[in-house]
């Protein structure tokens, strides 16, 4: 292929991808499509893995565009998909780009409105997903332990007995 045919930046999905990456990685620049996920498009597509993106055609890039405009990859196993079941279909669909982003605004804002548990904790910026909050998750000004300095002793915690200059009572 000659120097003049190669695309330095490839436009797909509306997005600027870098045309000298190998297919699968460049596919897997793009909001929603994983390395596994590039994979199964080239195979379905039979483009060939090692070629870079900037030395394929025209109708190969509307090709990836069109199947993926589809919302629906054929013959290919539903653990592949990115939104499984949809909520108003039931319909397992993979979604790219802007769709991605708005299927998900979508969902924490249904999950806001019923109040479910996970609509609480998004709303209150918390953890969702049952991981540990205690130390980890912070905002906001951080307070740390304050050490002694090296070479001075430490000043001991004074006894839980009664006040100084009087006697306990009896």
């Amino acid at each position: 292929m000659s120097q003049q045919q190669f695309k330095y930046i490839v436009r797909l999905f509306g997005q600027d991808v870098d045309g000298t990456m190998k297919l699968p990685y460049a596919l897997a620049m793009i909001k929603g499509i994983g390395y596994n996920t590039a994979m199964i498009i080239i195979r379905k597509l039979n483009l060939d893995k090692d070629k870079r993106l900037g030395e394929i055609s025209d109708e190969d890039i509307k090709k990836i565009e069109n199947l993926l405009n589809n919302k629906i990859i054929p013959e290919s196993p539903n653990w592949i998909y990115n939104r499984q079941k949809d909520y108003e279909s039931g319909a397992d669909m993979h979604l790219v780009t802007s769709d991605l982003i708005f299927y998900v605004r979508n969902d924490i804002e249904r999950e806001r409105r019923s109040r479910s548990w996970r609509g609480v904790r998004h709303s209150l910026g918390l953890k969702v997903r049952g991981q540990r909050t205690r130390t980890t998750g912070r905002t906001g000004a951080t307070i740390g332990v304050r050490r002694a300095k090296a070479g001075q002793p430490q000043q001991q915690a004074k006894p839980a007995g009664p006040a100084e200059g009087g006697e306990a009572k009896k």
